[in-house]
């Protein structure tokens, strides 16, 4: 009785909901557009002017105007890359230390009319790695090395904070991200795995952390739990500073996943949208990328997926996917617009990867969401009722990390606000695009978007959203099927 009720009451709701959201057509559907895809791995993002810089692991970096055409500036650590005159002699310090002739994930930041490059070098099969600064007068080079701040790994020596280094509870000094707070503090987020994802505060001239903070502010993990690339993004509206994470094995088989939490201060304590406090999130004593004990706690904004094509469905190839997506940073333009930028493997490609660029949107709860599919140019438009009415593939990215893939599932969203299929419940929307669905397995509040649909080559509408359990799921809406999913 109650659910026909609450059915009764969405119908009413539709009648004036599809009164109050009349459909609308989208002239940039008409567009196609158009991209140049680049390889670098864990993008660090940053503008100048009018251009999009990624810089990431192996001294790779790449440019793009318009987030869809990108052209790549290196692509190894090598003497011709053109980031430093001679990167083997500039770093030769990091490159000894580290015993390794590469570098992994850089991070750049502009600090007044300079750019500071945060390189790191490290062992591999062990967190033995250096952390520098470089600064150039240009964003593309050539960077001069100004020294080595932070080491990790001296086995049966003094760390920083003065004990013994202990890679259980002492981090891996690699994966830096710089930034500056609402209040003008100068940050440094780093680690990866071993004693987990520290804050330090850096002097805001040099560049380099104050004296005495040792490794600085624990925020999560330890005991080797796979935990890595911090990026913090905050955001204006909220007021939240939001810690991004990736979880997981970066490579095909890794379950590499995104994930978030928030906080009202940039050295935390965060939280994700259960609850759960960050700083005690990490492995049982003497376990060793225990995977189990970590996947309860943070948002996973995304893991691996796979939208089906079905049969009878226009377009070309099997579907739409990403394997092991993450190492992802943020930028936010001056009009609000938040876009994602990490790097992604591909269903059957192996370990080939790009970097893609998404929508990143506020829900109405105050989390950040990632549009389902790739940037292509769209803007942020008010849907209707009749416009979100219809079938969708359906993925819910769960909390696994794991190498398996969440291929896509049916559901229709009726007219009268009930949710039928692969996940059922009911549905409504508010204000210009914010949709909500409160499912069996928990409430989602998100939005819904026009996007280009790459396989149907098509824009259409799509939904994204984050629920009380972690979790986010996504659809992407396509054609009335029948039940041996035939196109009608």
């Amino acid at each position: 009785m109650k659910r026909q009720v609450e059915l009764g009451v969405f119908t009413m709701i539709v009648m004036f909901g599809i009164f109050l959201f009349p459909k609308i057509e989208n002239a940039a559907s008409l567009n196609i557009p158009h991209f140049q895809n680049v390889s670098v791995h864990d993008p660090s993002v940053i503008k100048v002017d009018d251009t999009f810089y990624v810089f990431g692991s192996h001294l790779a970096a790449a440019k793009s105007t318009n987030l869809m055409q990108w052209q790549q500036i290196s692509t190894s650590v090598s003497r011709a890359n053109p980031l430093f005159e001679d990167v083997f002699a500039e770093l030769e310090e990091a490159f000894t230390w580290a015993n390794t002739n590469t570098l992994w994930a850089a991070d750049v930041t502009q600090v007044g009319d300079k750019y500071y490059m945060y390189y790191n070098a490290c062992e591999g099969s062990s967190p033995r790695s250096a952390m520098g600064l470089a600064v150039a007068d240009h964003i593309e080079g050539p960077y001069v090395n100004q020294g080595i701040f932070l080491k990790s790994g001296m086995w049966g020596e003094l760390s920083p904070d003065g004990t013994i280094y202990d890679p259980t509870i002492h981090p891996n000094a690699i994966d830096p991200h710089a930034f500056f707070d609402a209040d003008g503090r100068f940050w440094l987020l780093y680690g990866s795995y071993s004693g987990g994802i520290f804050i330090l505060e850096l002097d805001p001239v040099e560049g380099i952390p104050f004296e005495g903070q040792g490794y600085g502010k624990h925020l999560i993990g330890g005991n080797h739990v796979r935990i890595e690339g911090p990026y913090m993004q905050y955001d204006a509206s909220t007021g939240y500073y939001y810690l991004h994470l990736t979880y997981g094995g970066l490579d095909a088989a890794g379950g590499y996943n995104m994930r978030v939490m928030r906080s009202r201060n940039p050295d935390g304590p965060f939280v994700d949208a259960v609850g759960n406090r960050m700083d005690q999130v990490r492995g049982p004593n003497g376990s060793f990328f225990d995977d189990r004990a970590i996947e309860p706690y943070g948002v996973k904004l995304m893991g691996n997926f796979f939208f089906e094509r079905y049969p009878g469905e226009p377009g070309t190839g099997r579907g739409t996917g990403y394997i092991s997506p993450g190492h992802n940073s943020v930028y936010t333009e001056e009009n609000g617009e938040s876009f994602i930028f990490f790097h992604t493997r591909f269903p059957g490609r192996g370990e080939a990867h790009e970097v893609r660029v998404h929508r990143l949107i506020m829900n109405r709860a105050g989390w950040p969401i990632i549009a389902p599919y790739r940037y292509a140019g769209e803007s942020i438009e008010s849907v209707g009722w009749g416009d979100v009415v219809g079938t969708y593939k359906f993925i819910n990215h769960g909390l696994a990390i794991s190498a398996d893939v969440q291929h896509s599932s049916l559901i229709e969203l009726h007219a009268n606000g009930a949710v039928s299929g692969a996940a059922t419940g009911y549905w409504w929307l508010s204000g210009d695009y914010y949709i909500t669905l409160n499912l069996t397995d928990g409430f989602y509040e998100g939005v819904a978007l026009r996007q280009w649909n790459e396989t149907l080559q098509k824009h259409g509408l799509v939904f994204s959203a984050i629920g009380n359990n972690n979790m986010t799921i996504v659809g992407s809406k396509t054609t009335s099927l029948d039940t041996n999913g035939a196109a009608n």
